[in-house]
């Protein structure tokens, strides 16, 4: 069973206390905690989910807990800066989507969700003064984020020195047995286990997951990098990013994401890449919506960029929803005026890398008027975005 749970992990400690725990045959308590500082969960978080899920099967019990107080601090993993402070509302409004997109992957049926809130909540001045006893200043910098912040003479805030304690108080009150996260949450989980060996409980396993790549193919995946792949991405979005990703990044995602084994992995590596590319992106795409989806996803994309042909399926547009004017308008203000685009700054980038059509021809002044015409009109932006304005 060790080995199975080794499996695309990147640390194990307490390998021999979680060993002796497995044979005795009783169900462990398996942590892992999210921050709900923005609405989307990524690909990056699936790594996580991925083992808590195989923990599940395994039939031990799966703990998520919903930062809902830690959030209020903000984690300084990997940090240069101080987060910027969420309000309470608009915690409690990201962690609802949080619980929906988790049981993508988890079994809810076999899920113990917990807010820190709980606990946290009910604790007095007093009680957090015990907790900072726990802790060293001269520890705490032994963090690589924190040294590093420090030497530079970077502000760091008390309150973020606090934020290691508090999850690993988390460990703590639920007695967990298993803790699992990122490499970058290594130190905070080690707190746990320090906070459980000096109440004279069993200390914690800690796992640590390898952080996912982004799209880019060399920064972290994360919503500040724009290089994310969300959990509620469209179907058609979600197919379409991992097509855009290179061949390194596309073995290191069927490994952590698909959880490919390696044998498998290295029988595909003999077939072309654009075709592993393709089954990597239909199966993702099944995974959170459906085999017949993905399908749909494939063949459009095949449609595109195999045949050079327009999807079937673009969204379509009547110039009265997308201009006030009577029968013209920027091309700029029609494209974003759709809500298919980040900004009209993306499109004007767009425009200059020659990304932007109107029935094939190239558009690359954004100070280009369209017309009202009488036949239909195909824009297209970049390779994955086509809609169709309709004629009057």
């Amino acid at each position: 069973m060790i080995q199975t749970i080794l499996n695309n992990t990147d640390t194990l400690i307490g390998q021999e206390s979680l060993e002796e725990k497995l044979q005795s045959g009783r169900p462990l308590k398996i942590k892992l905690g999210v921050d709900p500082t923005r609405p989307d969960l990524t690909f990056g978080h699936l790594v996580v989910f991925n083992k808590l899920r195989q923990f599940q099967e395994l039939g031990h019990e799966a703990n998520l807990i919903i930062g809902d107080f830690t959030t209020l601090i903000g984690d300084p993993s990997g940090r240069s800066s101080t987060r910027p402070v969420l309000t309470k509302e608009a915690i409690k409004e990201n962690a609802k989507t949080y619980l929906d997109q988790a049981f993508k992957i988890l079994d809810k049926s076999k899920t113990k969700v917990h807010y820190n809130s709980e606990w946290f909540g009910t604790m007095g001045f007093e009680d957090c003064l015990q907790l900072a006893r726990k802790m060293t200043v001269a520890r705490m910098l032994e963090r690589d984020d924190f040294s590093k912040r420090f030497a530079s003479n970077a502000p760091i805030s008390i309150i973020e020195f606090l934020y290691p304690l508090i999850q690993g108080y988390d460990s703590l009150v639920l007695d967990a047995d298993v803790e699992i996260g990122g490499t970058d949450q290594l130190f905070n989980m080690l707190v746990g286990r320090a906070l459980q060996k000096d109440a004279g409980k069993s200390e914690q396993a800690v796992i640590t997951m390898p952080l996912l790549v982004g799209l880019d193919g060399s920064k972290k995946m994360s919503k500040s990098a724009d290089n994310y792949i969300a959990f509620t991405d469209a179907p058609k979005d979600m197919f379409g990013k991992i097509m855009s990703i290179d061949d390194a990044t596309m073995w290191t995602y069927h490994q952590l994401l698909l959880e490919t084994p390696e044998d498998s992995i290295e029988a595909m590596k003999q077939e072309h890449p654009m075709q592993v590319r393709k089954h990597l992106a239909k199966s993702l795409v099944s995974r959170f919506y459906s085999e017949a989806i993905a399908e749909n996803e494939l063949a459009q994309f095949e449609q595109v960029f195999s045949k050079n042909k327009i999807p079937d399926d673009m969204p379509t547009f009547t110039w009265a929803q997308l201009s006030e004017n009577a029968g013209e308008d920027l091309i700029t203000n029609i494209m974003h005026q759709t809500n298919l685009f980040e900004s009209k700054g993306a499109i004007r980038r767009l425009m200059a890398q020659g990304g932007v059509k109107v029935n094939g021809e190239k558009i690359t002044d954004p100070q280009k008027a369209i017309n009202l015409s009488e036949d239909d009109q195909v824009i297209q932006a970049g390779k994955r975005i086509f809609f169709k304005l309709l004629k009057k």
